[in-house]
């Protein structure tokens, strides 16, 4: 089947023969790969409630710090594509077992690491292991429910990535300060182990009489085509450019900079900072649902959704960055929320490229998708790392980078909407027409 029917226009969505039937069975395999998803956000995320006592016990300062998160997400960005052709070459097993085997030895010899350069090769190994996770998990929705849940499916996934981020912030935060750097870090590799065995135990690609359609054979040139048509479409490039410009904000702030610049440039103790960085996953994990269900019944809530997330995100950061002294608490909260919405909104990114693209090429449109964020996230810890240096720990020129990279990819979204809708409408056309010929 043609997923574009079943993800296609605003007035609704059908199943085609050949759709996965779902269910209680497809609700057990999934949870297996959402469970590795959800581990792997946590060892990913560990380093933002670390950031300071990471400085100490390396020795080093706010760039070198920021190397840390910068090196493991450029492993990540850089590694999307090659995944996504992966998991549609091999299948999910296979990729997925080979991430937990990497991102936990990563968490593993991190937790044992006493020099900056050897910590930070176990973080570039566990961003090895953390980038075959989320795709895999998006194709193994794709092959055991109907397309008609893709947008909800994709958003209870991230709801749990989520929740994986809730851990670090609440109980890893508590262990690091009570029991130490090696048992927080080293006990916490422990649950890549046993999703690993459970993975191994029960994980099946697809149902019993859905095989997927063949892939395209390897050969020369083959993996180049595969990128190349998934590129091609404009709502691959518009899904790139919405995850580009949502995600980032809310990832520099979890992942390394929201604690150092509330504690030391706001004046919160690590305590209520702590909370107001906990209140951004549970936003993002309330947002999420809400997302999901408005796109599920109206894809054309989809760009205004995004857009909305991108508008509401500057206001509140040039509202926090602008006011004089330290910014009320009332206005953090409100920032935070705001926050929230992020994760949610760069969802959106692939509900453009799934229609977009027929179902053999769906690890690879995800993987060019899901490069987006992780970029933009990237030169931004790079540029508040550096410009913290340069400015002698100015968190106001350095946050106001967000604001560059959000007028970038406001300008590409702008750009190519109009291609990625005709483009949609022609698809969507063209696989009703399809399923008048397909017998029932």
């Amino acid at each position: 089947m043609s997923t574009g029917t079943a993800a296609g226009g605003g007035t609704g969505s059908i199943s085609l023969p050949g759709d996965p039937p779902g269910g209680r069975r497809a609700l057990a395999v999934w949870g297996i790969g959402v469970a590795v998803y959800f581990v792997a956000i946590i060892f990913r995320t560990s380093l933002g409630v670390a950031g300071i006592d990471a400085a100490a016990r390396f020795h080093i300062n706010s760039s070198a710090l920021s190397t840390f998160s910068i090196l493991q997400l450029l492993v990540y960005a850089g590694m999307q594509i090659p995944v996504g052709v992966l998991v549609d070459r091999l299948g999910t097993k296979k990729v997925l077992g080979i991430g937990v085997v990497l991102f936990t030895a990563g968490q593993f010899g991190f937790a044992l690491s006493h020099s900056y350069a050897t910590a930070l090769a176990c973080r570039a190994l566990l961003g090895c292991g953390d980038a075959m996770t989320f795709i895999s998990v998006l194709r193994l929705g794709a092959r055991w429910f109907p397309a008609r849940h893709g947008p909800m499916i994709a958003q209870v996934a991230a709801l749990f990535g989520m929740a994986g981020n809730l851990v670090s912030t609440v109980v890893l935060a508590r262990l690091l300060h009570s029991a130490g750097w090696t048992t927080t870090f080293g006990g916490s590799a422990a649950a890549g182990v046993l999703v690993l065995v459970l993975m191994l135990l029960f994980l099946q690609d697809h149902p019993e009489g859905h095989e997927p359609p063949a892939g395209p054979q390897a050969g020369k040139g083959s993996v180049r085509r595969q990128i190349a048509l998934a590129w091609r479409e404009p709502g691959t490039r518009l899904g790139l450019w919405v995850h580009f410009t949502t995600q980032f904000p809310a990832m520099v702030f979890l992942l390394l900079w929201g604690l150092p610049f509330l504690v030391e440039a706001e004046g919160l103790s690590r305590g209520t900072a702590g909370m107001l960085l906990t209140l951004v996953v549970l936003v993002n994990m309330a947002v999420g649902l809400v997302y999901g269900q408005v796109i599920g019944r109206h894809h054309a809530a989809r760009l205004p959704l995004a857009l909305g997330t991108v508008a509401a995100t500057a206001v509140l950061w040039a509202a926090v960055l602008a006011w004089p002294g330290h910014a009320p608490l009332w206005l953090l909260v409100t920032l935070c929320t705001v926050l929230g919405a992020c994760g949610p909104a760069s969802m959106i990114g692939f509900d453009f490229a799934r229609p977009a693209n027929p179902p053999e090429r769906q690890g690879t449109a995800s993987g060019i998708v899901n490069m987006g964020g992780f970029t933009a996230s990237i030169t931004t810890l790079l540029a508040v790392g550096i410009l913290l240096d340069a400015t002698g720990e100015d968190y106001r020129a350095a946050f106001s980078s967000v604001f560059v990279l959000q007028a970038l990819g406001l300008s590409q979204i702008l750009r190519l909407r109009g291609r990625a809708r005709q483009r949609e409408r022609e698809r969507v056309v063209a696989s009703r027409v399809e399923t008048v010929h397909v017998p029932v």
